[in-house]
């Protein structure tokens, strides 16, 4: 009870926050941290020791080797307190002690390099030039892969002027055959003291062990500046040759722009043909975009062309490297061909295209494809003049297609056409019926019936449109052909034979324009009655408000305006229950009509029946049922439409209503 008591007592001791409100000045946390640290207390400093004797001075140093030999015995493997013990032994210029650390050192970890570095180094400071080198030479022979301690200890000898001790030093490492940094140092040291043969003898070794191309270019650069162009270009050959399809394109560059350095401009433009022809193109970018530069400078217009030619060539294996049925690319890539002249180029251009075969046999992969083979026939009849060679092609592509999930009528009516410019009349006739079956297109049809008909074979045409007929009995386009036909050879029952048996048909996909046909070629004789009955017949069929029209108008055409009427009333009352926008059609057609003929009472009659355009609204609903607000829309008031009269007399009131406020505004306005 006392612990409860207590914690309540310190609970309302707690300072309540009354205005929390941001007080008028604002501090930063960064002001915070900056005023506590201004604030802090000077960090301890301890006093400084002056050593006054001897005696001081021994025993400052057994303490500080105590701790040093503390340290060490807890961390035995830390090379820094062992670097740091020396250092200091050095410093009260007791170097057998600080040899004896670093020998210490050596013996817990021989493969650390900062030790060695700091042991030989102290022996350097202190002018003991034979230990240095003992410990330089104790070093790489422990550590020979350790580069840094090869450079110390030549770069030692290099001070002290002996030359050739560094050179026996190089030809030591150089045994271990490092890395191509610690060559071009021994080159630099050998042509810094005028060894130039020696340099070069270096190089070739260089080159062996390493043997890249830009180790091949520095010994070409090394001959180029001394002067001996013959055996730079000499290096250059030897590191093509010995290279060979490693050789990539940063040495053909150089080695073409040092023949252009040396005026050698035919030899560069070989250089960088052989490269192009021998050089993945996936690899040669740079080198052919430096070959154009090199043609626009010292070519002229045809070398220039070919290298853009190249280019071209580049981009478009590329390309097709990453889809080869691209078949854009490769109208591109032919063209380019054909437009440079080279036939063979063209084939071979063609030929791997039509390779490339759609991966399934549907219609919509094939519809580029096949524009391959047409084209190639084409340049192979237009071009080349190889007509044998066409016929293969036609042949070949006719082959690849699938013919039993579908075919293109325009590749047999093209290879129709072509033994018909070879005169092969019966070759012509054969590929159109190879067509015919295999297809089933009603183009190949339309060609082939369309042949004989320029040679005069009525019989041919008329087996042609039954075969054509058999194939397509719903195709309104091919009665009414076929009865044009009959119609051309003035073969009048036959052509009517014709027309009814298309209309008798159960199915036809564009009956309209057949009943159209049949009317029409009816009306051409002047056969009236019949005309008039076809009408019928088709109202029997449909009562689309355009044959009520058309019907009027046929009646009209013949003054019958009794008749005419008669339609029209028919129609009239027939559309009632149908959609008001074809009853409007109608009364429109019917009104102007009866304008023509002058009939007072006919006029004012139509007049009457004529329907009020008016505004509505209406909810839009979605698919789900929900409401999308308001569309506005007119609909037609027809003057016998009982259910409206109520909703046309108030509209009507309210515009007399409307008008009537407005003359008495514009009334009062006057006064």
């Amino acid at each position: 009870m006392d612990g409860e008591a207590e914690r309540g007592q310190r609970r309302a001791r707690v300072p309540q926050v009354k205005n929390k409100s941001p007080a008028p000045v604002q501090i930063t946390a960064e002001q915070i941290i900056r005023e506590a640290q201004e604030r802090q207390d000077a960090a301890y400093q301890p006093p400084k020791q002056k050593i006054t004797d001897a005696d001081e001075l021994a025993d400052y140093r057994l303490r500080k080797r105590k701790e040093f030999e503390d340290s060490l015995r807890r961390q035995r493997m830390l090379m820094t307190t062992w670097i740091k013990y020396a250092k200091w032994e050095e410093s009260q210029r007791e170097y057998e002690r600080a040899r004896n650390i670093y020998e210490r050192a050596l013996d817990v970890d021989y493969r650390n390099v900062i030790v060695w570095l700091k042991y030989a180094e102290m022996e350097m400071r202190n002018k003991n030039v034979n230990l240095a080198r003992n410990i330089w030479d104790r070093a790489v022979t422990v550590l020979p892969r350790v580069n840094q301690l090869w450079y110390k200890y030549i770069y030692m000898e290099d001070i002290l002027g002996n030359y050739a001790g560094a050179r026996m030093l190089y030809e030591r490492w150089m045994e271990w055959e490092p890395d191509e940094q610690a060559w071009n140092t021994y080159i630099k040291f050998e042509l810094r003291n005028g060894e130039t043969e020696l340099a070069r003898n270096i190089l070739a070794r260089f080159v062996r062990v390493h043997p890249t191309a830009n180790s091949w270019l520095r010994w070409a650069k090394f001959e180029e500046k001394l002067g001996n162009i013959d055996d730079a270009r000499a290096v250059l050959e030897r590191a093509v040759t010995y290279l060979a399809e490693l050789a990539d394109e940063k040495l053909f560059i150089a080695f073409a722009a040092f023949e252009e350095r040396a005026k050698e401009i035919e030899r560069a433009r070989a250089i960088y043909k052989y490269a192009l022809d021998n050089i993945p193109k996936a690899r040669a970018q740079e080198l052919f975009q430096t070959f154009v530069a090199f043609e626009k400078q010292h070519g002229d217009k045809d070398s220039i062309e070919v290298v853009i030619l190249g280019k071209r060539r580049f981009q478009y294996e590329e390309e097709l490297k990453s889809d080869g049925r691209n078949y854009d690319v490769w109208f591109d890539y032919a063209r380019l061909e054909e437009a440079n002249g080279d036939v063979e180029r063209v084939r071979e251009v063609y030929e791997r295209a039509v390779a490339n075969v759609p991966p399934a046999p549907e219609k919509r992969f094939w519809r580029r494809y096949i524009y391959l083979w047409i084209n190639y026939a084409l340049y192979e009849e237009l071009e080349a003049k190889d007509f044998a060679r066409t016929r293969q092609v036609y042949l070949e592509a006719l082959r690849v297609i699938p013919h039993e999930h579908f075919s293109f009528a325009k590749l047999w009516v093209l290879f129709a056409q072509f033994e018909l410019r070879q005169g092969d009349l019966d070759a012509a006739r054969l590929v159109l019926g190879n067509g015919m079956g295999r297809s089933r297109k009603e183009r190949v049809f339309v060609e082939y019936i369309q042949l004989e008909l320029q040679l005069g074979n009525v019989d041919r045409c008329r087996t042609l449109y039954q075969k054509y007929l058999e194939a397509y009995p719903a195709s309104c386009k091919a009665w009414t052909r076929f009865a044009e036909l009959e119609r051309f050879l003035n073969e009048i029952d036959r052509a009517r034979g014709i027309f009814e048996l298309a209309i008798e048909q159960p199915a036809l996909d564009m009956p309209e324009l057949l009943w159209k046909a049949y009317i029409d070629f009816e009306i051409e004789l002047g056969d009236t009655e019949r005309t008039a009955a076809l009408y019928r017949r088709l109202l029997e069929r449909t009562k689309h408000v355009k044959v009520w029209i058309s019907y009027a108008q046929f009646l009209a055409s013949l003054s019958d305006a009794a008749r005419t009427r008669q339609v029209y009333e028919q129609a009239h009352a027939y559309l009632k229950s149908q959609d008001p926008e074809e009853r409007v059609l109608l009364l429109q057609s019917w009104k102007e009509w009866e304008d023509a003929t002058g009939d007072p009472d006919a006029i004012q009659r139509v007049t009457r029946a004529l329907p009020k355009r008016v505004k509505k609204k209406r909810l839009i609903r979605t698919h789900d049922g929900a409401s999308a607000g308001w569309e506005e829309y007119y609909d037609y008031i027809f003057p016998d439409d009982h259910a409206a009269l109520p909703n046309l007399k108030i509209l009507e009131r309210a515009h007399l209503w409307k008008q009537k406020m407005h003359a008495s505004s514009s009334s009062s306005s006057s006064s």
